[in-house]
């Protein structure tokens, strides 16, 4: 009694139940590991839909397949997944970040910050910065916008803005750039090196421009982008720095019509002659890259005094050469660069990039710092020859194993098209090490539209419109019910590689190879539930896929849903909790229909008493808790017998 009865009286006190609700773990988190145009390398990252993949890793890349797979993830259901990006293990040969730094303030001048895309690869060089002082105290203060673009077919898309505002460069005020930027932005890290305030723009030349030298014909070269031109000569002379603004807006917007200049703007900026220079803009028509003025060899840029290849810009582009960002001493560039996948050329590059290295959690061992995850599928093995998807298949199957996930294993095409009966059936008669509970193979590959290539038919390895359709089914009928049947169809897949007949598919069956079939009005559909050791010699318990994946389903939420028994005393009452708890959890999925049996009793059991645990387990500290399910067995032959009626007699 831990209540003190010291006066004669009532006491209250509230004793605890001994119930400790278990709950089910998720059943059908993907998990993807290939090498993607961006994102951070060799960890893994969460997303939770195909658009969150394209914001942090770029979406669908021509030599990815791991990126359609996890499109056909998302579109066949699925809603949550990790995705791992990993390079080439050549030495060299990984992506390489890109830097840009921005000029202070004045004449000159030198680097204040230098901006470095947050992940390797050549994205980085699609990103700009913008500064502006429209701030609280703009004599202190600027804001920093950064932004992604892309280019399709000529037209320059943004992807991503990110803005930050009131910014100082200052390490001891809370409003400093790079603690601010750093810990809120997903596409740059912010270094800074000096004191000061930024520049929105270049100087031109870092001397006073002289109007006096200017003269009747006069011409300047233009640069947006890759684009150049060479304005029209100046007639007549301006002897103003606005009426030269005013020219070169003019030339701007008539030479850069539908280049993304047609709404261009040039004003004056700075406080006195000394201290002018100009700042194009491209409107509010379309995004351009930065403006560049050079010396054309007519005199007019050096009459203003620009600098040979002066520059005066609006945005700063990350990665790109001098007449396309402002690069001034100590601010240092490196163009980004996606590196080469497979430098050898064999496919080793690609096994040992995408294997990785267990203590260093690099390549699939990057999903070590997940929580949990169920369905592990690497498409690439599509692709290469088969040792080296071999070599992978057995560190995924391992990893498998130890994490209590499926891995569902695309076959390799590379020595030989396996979209035929007899070349998948030898394969797998000759890959018998790869055989595991733990694993399953479909046939064959699935034809589904690129929007890289006009949207022809791709043909693409099938783990992940099925990892997305387990995840469709366990969603609405349970981990318990096989991914496979006339309602188990493929989302986004055309067409199949082969088409399979009955007699067909009842000789690959047998063999443990899941087939996809595709049958008038429900069109491509899952026709097959078995693991790797589903192979009808094998007489495995875990044949099938839906018993295996409920075994590991029940393994985890148990393993998670019992740690409060650790440290317990481990006696009767302690027992009794287990009982309890572990008895409520399975009755629960009982009525939910996951296990065979009209009772109960018939469906499974829980024991934890004296005989699952003797007195020397208790000497030894070890509690033994002994769970029994019946399994549901797909009917995966429905035999329908029908008989003639013989003129019976009615009694």
């Amino acid at each position: 009694m831990p209540v003190a009865v010291t006066y004669p009286g009532v006491y209250i006190e509230e004793i605890p139940s001994g119930v400790r609700t278990i709950t089910g773990v998720a059943t059908s988190i993907g998990a993807f590991v290939d090498n993607f145009p961006a994102g951070p390398m060799n960890k893994a990252v969460q997303v939770l839909s195909f658009s969150d993949f394209e914001k942090q890793f770029g979406g669908l890349d021509i030599k990815s397949e791991a990126s359609y797979g996890i499109q056909q993830f998302f579109l066949n259901g699925g809603t949550e997944a990790y995705v791992v990006r990993v390079a080439s293990g050549t030495a060299n040969n990984g992506p390489t970040a890109a830097a840009i730094g921005m000029a202070a303030d004045g004449t000159g001048g030198s680097a204040l910050l230098v901006a470095t895309a947050n992940s390797p690869g050549a994205w980085g060089n699609n990103l700009r910065i913008d500064v502006d002082y429209a701030t609280l105290d703009p004599t202190k203060q600027f804001n920093l916008t950064v932004t992604e673009v892309s280019v399709t077919n000529g037209v320059t898309q943004i992807i991503a803005t990110e803005t930050f505002r009131n910014l100082v460069i200052d390490a001891t005020n809370p409003q400093d750039a790079a603690a601010i930027v750093n810990a809120g932005s997903q596409l740059i890290t912010l270094g800074e090196s000096g004191s000061g305030r930024p520049a929105q723009t270049g100087t031109l030349g870092g001397v006073a421009p002289d109007l006096t030298k200017l003269a009747k014909g006069d011409t300047v070269d233009v640069a947006l982008g890759a684009t150049t031109f060479t304005t029209d000569g100046l007639d007549p002379v301006p002897t103003t720095m606005a009426a030269v603004a005013g020219f070169l807006q003019t030339q701007l917007r008539a030479k850069g019509a539908g280049k993304g200049l047609d709404n261009a703007t040039v004003v004056v900026a700075g406080t006195s002659p000394a201290t002018y220079y100009l700042i194009a803009k491209t409107g509010s028509g379309k995004w351009a890259d930065v403006l560049v003025f050079s010396d054309g060899g007519a005199g007019l840029a050096t009459k203003l005094g620009f600098a040979k290849a002066g520059q005066n810009v609006q945005q700063y582009a990350l990665g790109q050469d001098a007449k396309q960002a402002q690069v001034l001493p100590g601010a240092a560039k490196s163009p980004g660069s996606d590196g080469t996948w497979d430098p050898a050329g064999d496919g080793s590059g690609i096994t040992s990039g995408i294997i990785g290295d267990p203590n260093a959690k690099s390549g699939i061992y990057a999903l070590l710092d997940v929580d949990l995850f169920n369905l592990l599928c690497l498409p690439v093995t599509a692709n290469l020859a088969d040792t080296n998807a071999a070599a992978i298949a057995s560190a995924a199957e391992k990893l498998c194993t130890d994490r209590r996930a499926f891995y569902l294993f695309d076959t390799p095409q590379k020595d030989a098209n396996r979209d035929k009966v007899d070349k998948v059936m030898t394969y797998l008669n000759g890959a018998g090490t790869l055989r595991s509970k733990n694993a399953a193979i479909y046939f064959p590959r699935i034809d589904i539209p690129d929007p890289l290539n006009g949207f022809r038919l791709r043909a693409t390895p099938p783990s992940g419109t099925i990892a997305g359709l387990c995840a469709r089914i366990d969603g609405t009928r349970g981990v318990w019910k096989a991914p496979a049947g006339t309602e188990a169809t493929l989302t986004n897949v055309q067409k199949l590689e082969y088409k399979l007949t009955d007699p067909e598919n009842g000789v690959l069956n047998p063999l443990g190879i899941n087939c996809l079939r595709n049958f008038p009005i429900y069109g491509p559909v899952c026709w097959g539930a078995r693991t790797l050791n589903g192979a009808d010699q094998m007489a495995d318990e875990y044949k099938y896929i839906p018993v295996r994946r409920l075994a590991l389903f029940l393994e985890e939420s148990l393993y998670r849903g019992t740690q409060w028994v650790v440290f317990e005393p481990n006696d009767e009452p302690l027992w009794a909790q287990i009982r309890l708890n572990v008895g409520a959890f399975m009755h629960n999925l009982f009525r939910q229909g996951a296990f065979q049996g009209q009772t109960p009793s018939d469906a499974y059991f829980v024991k934890c008493d004296k005989e699952s645990t003797t007195q020397n387990d208790i000497n030894l500290g070890i509690v033994n808790v002994v769970v029994g399910f019946a399994p549901l067995k797909p009917a995966e032959f429905v035999v329908i017998q029908i008989q003639q009626m013989a003129g019976q007699i009615a009694t």
